[in-house]
């Protein structure tokens, strides 16, 4: 008769930590790949979705004030054209500041007149409440003449503060590929956060 004996059982080993829990130097990594990701993200809408920007003057008063931030989408007119009434942020034909804002008045083809300080289109005269009743008249000193035929692929733009804008009565109309946008949105500061219109 053989003397039959149960194994003893083999020892139960504790998990290995260092196999479920991440190095410090993997979580280094992955933190600094997330930051990279989370900046290539933010830079591409920058570029080609959103974008802030700063309103250097105070030519679309009292509808945007001076140094007001605003958000621009870069992208629309890429789909749709440009709409009399739409606030846009362009190269400043001058080059005295980065970017202005102002309004699309007219587009390409269409003539622009001031006649009696109203603004006339396609000898229409147009309804302007965002200017408060102030005139528009041509600038002194500019060698802008009208009637103006605005020519294709471009827009007639003025500021709202129609006395004190430098705008398509000085530099006449702007082509779209000095268009960055449209501004749909003021951001700060908190007291006049809101849709632009």
């Amino acid at each position: 008769m053989t003397d039959e004996t149960t194994p003893a059982p083999a020892e139960e080993q504790a998990p290995d930590m260092s196999e479920r829990r991440p190095s410090a130097l993997r979580q280094i990594v992955e933190f600094i790949l997330t930051l990279a990701v989370a900046f290539l993200v933010a830079q591409a809408v920058r570029t080609w979705v959103i974008q802030p920007f700063v309103v250097p003057t105070g030519s679309m008063l009292p509808t945007i004030q001076l140094s007001d931030q605003v958000l621009a989408n870069k992208f629309i007119y890429r789909f749709t054209a440009a709409h009399r009434g739409d606030i846009v942020v362009l190269d400043d034909p001058d080059g005295k500041v980065t970017t202005l804002i102002k309004r699309v008045i007219a587009m390409g083809g269409q003539t622009v007149d001031l006649q009696n300080g109203k603004v006339v289109v396609n000898g229409g005269a147009l309804d302007e409440p965002y200017t408060h009743g102030l005139p528009s008249i041509p600038l002194q000193g500019s060698s802008i003449t009208f009637p103006y035929k605005v020519p294709a692929d471009s827009v007639w733009v003025m500021g709202d503060n129609r006395t004190d804008s430098q705008d398509s009565r000085w530099f006449g109309a702007v082509p779209m590929s000095s268009v960055h946008g449209r501004a749909f949105f003021i951001y700060w500061p908190w007291s006049r956060i809101g849709p632009l219109s």
